[in-house]
């Protein structure tokens, strides 16, 4: 299946590039998204998942406009055609 990744300010330098798209297998998860983004991008390694496998509480996870959280988190399944967005939380004043 195809999925369109979007990457914002610190994970976009790691990975070099605004938007990818990638081949992922059907039943692949968040969790497995983030996991190719560390092993391809040692910069991004213990950014994307805590230790427990979890989404890092450091950066927030759309998937089709809509925050991981809301789903299953990091064990959402994603599909064919999905957006994936990949962000640090914006913090401000």
């Amino acid at each position: 299946m195809e999925l369109e990744l979007r990457y914002f300010a610190m994970i976009r330098e790691a990975v070099g590039e605004r938007t990818t798209t990638r081949e992922f297998d059907s039943g692949t998860t968040v969790r497995d998204v983030l996991a190719t983004l560390e092993d391809d991008h040692p910069d991004l390694e213990g950014t994307l998942l805590a230790n427990d496998g979890a989404v890092a509480r450091s950066i927030t996870v759309l998937r089709n406009g809509t925050n991981v959280t809301h789903f299953e988190g990091g064990a959402t399944e994603l599909a064919d055609g999905d957006t994936l967005s990949i962000t640090p939380p914006v913090t401000g004043g």
